[in-house]
């Protein structure tokens, strides 16, 4: 029996946002379940994020946005990552979004948003099911 391939995960703190904290949280579990996570630090553009997902072959990004902006750093990310050869990566997010802005986003071609009380379990149980397909 094969052994099940590592999964690469990028997880990034696009824009002005300085709360960092969950998305340490979230790619320490990630590494913890045995996925090899690249942390791009705080205050990423949207190019940086696009230029780093593919440069590291990614399977997925993960964003964390607090400060109100997703309606234009998720689709600012997606286009970057289109732009630059990256637009199969899995995007997903975590963050402070309404429930009409989750159903924009995912129309837009975001993957999932875990909303705050999401646990990391569901995070990896998510990744295992819809990154690794």
């Amino acid at each position: 029996m094969s052994e099940k391939r590592r999964l690469r995960i990028l997880v990034a703190k696009p824009g002005l946002d300085g709360h960092d904290r969950g998305a340490k949280v979230v790619a320490r579990a990630l590494s913890d379940a045995g996925y090899e996570v690249v942390y791009t630090g705080l205050h990423q553009t949207p190019e940086m994020i696009a230029v780093a997902a593919v440069q590291e072959a990614v399977d997925a990004v993960g964003l964390s946005i607090m400060s109100g902006a997703h309606m234009t750093l998720f689709p600012a990310v997606l286009e970057a990552l289109r732009k630059h050869g990256g637009g199969d990566i899995v995007v997903f997010g975590g963050g402070i979004v309404p429930d009409d802005d989750v159903e924009e986003l995912k129309k837009a071609g975001v993957a999932t948003i875990f909303r705050p009380g999401a646990t990391t379990q569901e995070i990896i149980d998510w990744v295992e099911k819809e990154v690794r397909k």
